[in-house]
C-alpha cells in the first residue's frame, strides 16, 4: 500500500484545477519564475544554523543571553580555504574549516594513546579560534534570536583569516579592507549604534599585534583593526592580548585535544597522571638564527647536550605535520621549557599542560599576564619561573633549578596542571553544549558577566 504522500501515488493523480489554470497561462509561469528563482538563490547561499536554540531559561543563563549577528558570508565563511582539509606546512590556512575548526583526526597518535582516547585528538590549526567560537555559539544554551532581549552581541567575523592572508604582502590597505567593511556593516544596526560596541564581543585567532599596525611608516606589519575608533569598546577574545588594553581577553590557543564528554576528559587526566616520565625536562621548538641573542637557539643547544633533557628540533622533525613527536616527548617529561614563540605566547604552553607536564616560563608575558580567566591564580602552584636573563648568563641554571624540586613538589605541581586541563581545552559539543565547563564556556560566561556589570554601573 502506498503512502498518501508517496511520489508514485502523487504522479497518478490528475492535475488539479489550479494547475490547469497555470498550464493555460504560460506568461504567469514566467512571472512566478522571475520572482522565485532569485529567492531560491538567496536562500541557497545561506547556511542555516545547525539547530535553532530554544528560548533560554533565566536560571540557565543568570548572566544573560547572547545574540549572534548573521553576517554576510564575505566576513566569515568565504574567508575559509576549502581546497584542503588537513594541515599543510606551506599553507597556514589549511585545516581550519574541517570539523567545525577542529581539523582532521590525528591518526598518527594511535600508536601512543589508548583506543578510547586517541579519537578525541585532531590536527587542529592554532589559528582556528574564530571558527571554533562561531560553531559553538550557534547552539549555545544562552543564545537568543531576539536581539532586543540580549545582554551581549557576538560578531562572527573571521578577522584573523581576513588579515592573515595579506600579512606577507606589501599592501596594508588590503589588510584593513574587510575590517573597515565590517564596521560599516555594523554601523547600520541599531544595537551597535545604541551601545557604540560596548556590549559586543568578537574572537580573533591571531595575536593582538597582528591587528595593531603603528602609524610609523616603518612599522608596516599587521592591520589597524584594533586601533580603529569603532573597536575601542568591543571585547576581543584573542590568543595573545595586549597588557595595556583591558578590552583584550587572552584565551587558550586551540590544541588538538577536544573531548566530547566529562568521562573522556577524566580518562585523559588519569592517563597522563599515570605516565612514567623518565626525562627531567623537554624542549620542543626550532632556533630563530636571524634573531640576535636567539633564546630558543640557546635552549636547543643546551638541551641537546644534556642527559636530563629530551629535545625535539622542529626544524628537522616537522612538528606541525606529526603531532606524535610532540606528544611522545611531553608524556615522557616532568617539565617542559616554554620560551617566547615568535611573540610572547606559543601554543606549546597548552600542549605541554594537556600532556600533564609542568611548564617552565622565562617571561611573565608568556602565560601569567595573559590568561587569568583560565590558569590558576598562584603561578608557583603549577609552573616554574626562571628569568630569561639568568639563563642567557648561565644556561645551567635551568637544570640546577629543576633538580632542586623534590618528587612530592613535582607531583603537586603536576596535579595542579592536570586539574587545570578542562579550563584550557575546547570540547566537542553534544546537543549544543559540553557536559563539563571548558575554555569556551568560561569565556562566554565571563564576557556576559563583564557586560552585565558594566550596564549596571
Amino acid at each position: 500500500m502506498l503512502h498518501a504522500y508517496s511520489p508514485e501515488l502523487q504522479s497518478r493523480r490528475k492535475p488539479s484545477k489550479p494547475l490547469n489554470f497555470l498550464f493555460a497561462h504560460p506568461y504567469l509561469w514566467i512571472s512566478l519564475a522571475s520572482i522565485s528563482i532569485p529567492l531560491f538563490i538567496i536562500s541557497a547561499v545561506r547556511i542555516a544554523p545547525p539547530c535553532l536554540p530554544r528560548r533560554p531559561a533565566a536560571d540557565e543563563c543568570p548572566s544573560g543571553t547572547v545574540y549572534v549577528y548573521d553576517l554576510p558570508f564575505m566576513f566569515n565563511h568565504h574567508l575559509l580555504l576549502h581546497s584542503c582539509t588537513d594541515l599543510d606546512n606551506w599553507n597556514w590556512q589549511c585545516g581550519i574549516s574541517a570539523n567545525g575548526g577542529f581539523g582532521g583526526r590525528a591518526a598518527e597518535l594511535r600508536r601512543l594513546l589508548p583506543e578510547n582516547l586517541y579519537k578525541s585528538w585532531f590536527r587542529t590549526n592554532q589559528f582556528a579560534l574564530e571558527v571554533i567560537f562561531h560553531k559553538r555559539i550557534l547552539t549555545h544554551k544562552c543564545r537568543t534570536l531576539e536581539a532586543e532581549s540580549a545582554t551581549a552581541f557576538y560578531i562572527p567575523f573571521y578577522g584573523g583569516l581576513a588579515v592573515g592572508k595579506h600579512l606577507w604582502k606589501n599592501d596594508t590597505a588590503k589588510r584593513d579592507r574587510d575590517c573597515r567593511m565590517l564596521l560599516g556593516w555594523l554601523d547600520q544596526h541599531e544595537h551597535w549604534k545604541k551601545s557604540n560596541g560596548s556590549d559586543h564581543f568578537i574572537s580573533l585567532a591571531r595575536i593582538t599585534w597582528d591587528f595593531r599596525r603603528l602609524a610609523d611608516p616603518a612599522q608596516i606589519w599587521g592591520s589597524t583593526f584594533l586601533n580603529m575608533p569603532e573597536m575601542q569598546r568591543v571585547t576581543r577574545f584573542i590568543i595573545e592580548k595586549a597588557d595595556f588594553d583591558d578590552r583584550d581577553v587572552g584565551v587558550p590557543y586551540p590544541t588538538g585535544f577536544h573531548p566530547e564528554s566529562r568521562e573522556i576528559l577524566q580518562n585523559w587526566q588519569q592517563f597522563v597522571r599515570k605516565q612514567k616520565r623518565a626525562s627531567l625536562y623537554t624542549f620542543i621548538g626550532a632556533a630563530r638564527e636571524p634573531i640576535g641573542r636567539d633564546f630558543r637557539g640557546t635552549l636547543l643547544t643546551y638541551c641537546s647536550n644534556s642527559s636530563s633533557c629530551r629535545v625535539v628540533d622542529c626544524a628537522a622533525a616537522k612538528c606541525s605535520a606529526d603531532s606524535s613527536v610532540i606528544m611522545e616527548s611531553l608524556l615522557a617529561s616532568k617539565f617542559c621549557l616554554q620560551p617566547k614563540g615568535d611573540s610572547f605566547t606559543r601554543r606549546s604552553v597548552f600542549d605541554c599542560m594537556i600532556a600533564g607536564s609542568v611548564p617552565v616560563f622565562f617571561w611573565n608575558q608568556t602565560a601569567y599576564d595573559q590568561y587569568p580567566w583560565f590558569l590558576p591564580g598562584e603561578p608557583e602552584s603549577y609552573s616554574v619561573y626562571i628569568n630569561h636573563e639568568e639563563v642567557m648568563n648561565k644556561t645551567s641554571v635551568i637544570e640546577h633549578v629543576l633538580k632542586g624540586y623534590s618528587k612530592e613538589e613535582i607531583r603537586k605541581k603536576r596535579e595542579k596542571v592536570i586539574e587545570t586541563i578542562p579550563r584550557i581545552v575546547y570540547g566537542i559539543q553534544s546537543g549544543g553544549s559540553t557536559d563539563f565547563e571548558d575554555a569556551f564556556d568560561i569565556a562566554i560566561d565571563g564576557v556576559l558577566q563583564r557586560i552585565r556589570k558594566e550596564r549596571e554601573l
